[in-house]
């Protein structure tokens, strides 16, 4: 989608590249998506918690594209 490129290309240019690469989720935000993946898969998640999760899956997928825009430019530097 064109708005998280865009998203990915003002972080990637605004933030120092090998800071970005390093980023990762906390712990307790890594376990709370696991929790919301296995209730998904049990088809016991309520409309908010798909909701959460989607949101988490929205921002991984910014995050994905920032983290490999700040790859590339740390390579061409």
């Amino acid at each position: 989608m064109k708005i998280f490129e865009d998203a990915a290309q003002v972080l990637s240019e605004a933030i120092d590249p090998k800071k970005l690469t390093s980023l990762r989720a906390s712990k307790a935000t890594s376990q709370r998506v696991e929790l919301l993946v296995q209730k998904l898969k049990e088809g016991e998640i309520t409309k908010a918690e798909r909701a959460e999760l989607e949101q988490y899956q929205m921002l991984n997928h910014i995050m994905s594209l920032v983290k490999a825009r700040a790859r590339l430019s740390s390579r061409s530097a």
